[in-house]
C-alpha cells in the first residue's frame, strides 16, 4: 500500500528525498500502481499503470474515470469511480475486463485498498490500486476447467457402456442365454476399453508435449515400408465400414531421417480420423519426395470439414458441432497432439477439405540431422 508522507511532518529536503524514493520504488514494480485521493483523482502512478491503461500522457490531478473504463463479463460498463468510493475494506476483483482502442480485450486484476489516516483519526485519505493483466492466467484457468469437463465426460460414456455390457453378459450367462449375445456384449466392452486406452495415450503424450519433455530421436525411416505397414494395420477397420484403403508411393522415395515414433503417430492420427469420419468410398495414403524430405498425404471421401472448423481443427479439445462428428467418440486431442509432434520434428501441416466431399491432411517432414535431436 502506497502512502504519501506529509510535508508538515518532515523538513522540505527530507520530504523531497522521501518522495523520490517512493517514486523509484513503485516504478520498479511490475504491477500497475495508482494512488488516488478521496475524490478518485490521481495523485501518483507508475509506468506499469500507464502500460496497462495504454497511455502515454500524465494522469496526475485528473479523475481516474477518465482513463480507466472497465467492463464486466457481460460487456457492461463499470463505473470505476463509484466502485472505488464504495470500497470500505481492501478488495480484489478478477472479473473485470479492459477494452483497448484497437478492439483487443484483456482480463484485469484490480486490487482496491482504502488508505486511512493514522491511528485514532477519522476519514479516508484516499485509495491505492494495483492493476495487472491476467489474460493468460484466466485463459489457463478456463482451459483447465474445459479439460476437466471434457475428460470427465469422455471417460464417463465408455465406462458406463462397458459396465452395462458386462452386467448384461453376466445376466445372460447366469440364465444360460445365447453365447453369441455374451460374445457381442464383451466385444463392445473391449472396443470401449480400447477407446479409453487411446484417450490415456493421447493425454500422456499431450502432458509430455506441454511440459516439453518429449524426446526426439532421429533415425532412418523406410517410408515405403512404413506406409505399407500402416495401410495393412487399418485395412480391417476400413473394411468393416465398407471402405478401401489405397496407397500411392512414389518410386523415387528414399530413406527419411526423422523420428519414426512421431512420424508414425502423426500418420496414425490422420488415418484414424479418415476411417472414423468416412462412411463410404476410400482412404488414400500417399508419399512422395519433396525438397529435402517427404510429403505425406492422407485423403478420404468422408464428411469433410467446414471452412470455419478448419481454422480450429488443430486446437486443443476442439470438436465440430456437425452432428455427424458428434456421433463418434473423441476428446478433440488427437489433432492437437499431431500439431505438437509436427513442430517437434520441424514438419509443416496442411489441410484442404470440403463439406460432403472429403478431406486431405498433408504433412511435409524434412530430413533431420542427428544433432537436431532435442529434449
Amino acid at each position: 500500500m502506497v502512502t504519501m508522507p506529509h510535508s508538515d511532518t518532515l523538513p522540505l529536503q527530507d520530504a523531497q528525498l522521501e518522495h523520490e524514493r517512493l517514486t523509484s520504488l513503485i516504478n520498479s514494480m511490475a504491477d500497475g500502481v495508482i494512488a488516488l485521493d478521496e475524490r478518485a483523482q490521481v495523485v501518483l502512478y507508475n509506468a506499469a499503470a500507464l502500460n496497462i491503461l495504454d497511455l502515454n500522457s500524465s494522469m496526475e490531478g485528473q479523475s481516474l474515470g477518465k482513463f480507466l473504463s472497465p467492463i464486466d463479463e457481460e460487456n457492461i460498463a463499470v463505473d470505476i469511480v463509484r466502485l472505488i468510493q464504495d470500497t470500505k475494506l481492501p478488495t480484489v476483483n478478477r472479473e473485470l475486463r479492459l477494452k483497448y482502442a484497437d478492439g483487443s480485450i484483456i482480463n484485469l486484476y484490480l486490487s482496491i485498498a482504502p488508505v486511512h489516516l493514522g491511528y485514532g483519526k477519522d476519514g479516508t485519505l484516499g485509495f491505492t490500486l494495483l492493476l495487472r493483466d491476467i489474460t493468460r492466467e484466466k485463459s489457463l484457468e478456463e482451459e483447465r476447467d474445459e479439460f476437466i469437463s471434457v475428460v470427465s465426460h469422455e471417460l464417463r460414456t465408455p465406462i458406463a457402456i462397458s459396465e452395462g455390457n458386462v452386467s448384461n453378459a453376466q445376466l445372460i450367462a447366469d440364465r444360460g442365454g445365447d453365447p453369441a449375445l455374451i460374445k457381442k456384449a464383451l466385444k463392445e466392452t473391449h472396443n470401449q476399453i480400447l477407446f479409453l486406452a487411446d484417450m490415456i495415450n493421447d493425454l500422456a503424450t499431450l502432458s509430455r508435449a506441454e511440459r516439453g519433455t518429449l524426446k526426439l530421436e532421429v533415425e532412418a525411416i523406410n517410408v515405403h515400408d512404413l506406409v505399407t505397414e500402416l495401410a495393412s494395420n487399418y485395412r480391417n477397420d476400413a473394411a468393416a465400414k465398407g471402405l478401401e484403403i489405397r496407397t500411392i508411393l512414389d518410386p523415387k522415395l528414399e530413406i527419411l531421417s526423422s523420428s519414426e515414433l512421431y512420424v508414425r503417430e502423426v500418420l496414425q492420427n490422420f488415418i484414424t480420423n479418415s476411417v472414423k469420419y468416412t462412411d463410404e468410398g476410400s482412404i488414400t495414403i500417399a508419399a512422395k519426395p519433396k525438397d529435402n524430405g517427404v510429403l505425406f498425404e492422407v485423403s478420404d471421401t468422408g464428411i469433410g470439414i467446414s471452412k470455419s472448423d478448419q481454422e480450429r481443427v488443430f486446437d486443443k479439445f476442439f470438436r465440430s458441432e456437425d452432428y455427424r462428428t458428434r456421433q463418434n467418440n473423441g476428446t478433440g486431442l488427437g489433432l492437437y497432439v499431431t500439431m505438437k509432434l509436427a513442430r517437434l520434428i520441424h514438419a509443416q501441416l496442411n489441410l484442404t477439405s470440403e463439406l460432403n466431399k472429403g478431406s486431405t491432411f498433408s504433412i511435409f517432414i524434412p530430413n533431420l540431422e542427428p544433432e537436431q535431436a532435442q529434449n
